[in-house]
């Protein structure tokens, strides 16, 4: 069984790619360390206001997999506050 996130992000006051690579590249990091899930930034990526980046778990217990996702969405809300999901 697998599950999929797709975030998309807003990334108010960003005025380069390098700055919106600044803000995204240590998310993607730390949801792979953290979490130990797949995740990659998949559309938006010559936009500088916005990003959509995907999660990706595979599982036997599809109620894990779902609280694992809330909980990936909950950790972007408290610890990432320069980034609006």
């Amino acid at each position: 069984m697998d599950c999929v996130l797709e975030c998309h992000l807003l990334l108010p006051g960003c005025m380069s790619l390098k700055e919106k690579r600044s803000l995204i590249k240590p998310l993607i990091h730390r949801l792979q360390r953290d979490f130990r899930i797949s995740v990659a930034e998949i559309a938006l990526q010559d936009n500088l206001g916005q990003a959509v980046i995907g999660c990706a778990l595979i599982g036997t217990d599809k109620v894990y997999l779902e609280r694992q996702m809330q909980m990936i969405v909950d950790f972007i809300e408290k610890y990432w506050k320069d980034i609006q999901l």
